[in-house]
């Protein structure tokens, strides 16, 4: 690619850094520039500390603040209620997804999920268009 390609922020928050790091590697794959938190009050501090973050990935289950409780206060602050906000999370529990849409998540996935699908879901949430060739990248 010759000319220079917007780099979207994203803001990933998983308690399990393995889980960070493969979203990391996929996700930089592409037009994306991933910052890691490790628990809910760390992505807060992230979010308030880096103006411009494109998209959210939460994990629920996360020390200190769940997930859920990140996501409630994206949607009470101005500087963040119209982030887009994948949540992700083992318990699969159908509960925590119709808690997390009725708060505004743009999408909700349960581990383990497919990193291609991922990549797609947030390109489509950034604005990129499919055939772009980014969404393409395997």
């Amino acid at each position: 690619m010759s000319s220079p390609q917007q780099r979207f922020h994203v803001l990933v928050a998983d308690d399990e850094p393995h889980i960070g790091r493969i979203i990391k590697m996929k996700l930089e794959q592409g037009p994306f520039r991933v910052s890691l938190a490790y628990d809910g009050r760390e992505a807060l501090d992230l979010l308030a500390r880096e103006p411009g973050i494109d998209l959210v990935l939460l994990d629920v289950m996360m020390p200190h603040q769940s997930g859920l409780d990140v996501l409630a206060a994206m949607r009470e602050d101005a500087r963040w209620h119209d982030v887009p906000c994948i949540i992700l999370t083992a318990a699969g529990e159908a509960e925590y997804q119709r808690r997390a849409m009725a708060m505004g998540a743009s999408e909700f996935l349960t581990k383990p999920f497919s990193p291609k699908r991922l990549y797609a879901r947030a390109a489509e949430l950034v604005g990129l268009q499919p055939d772009s060739g980014e969404a393409g990248v395997a």
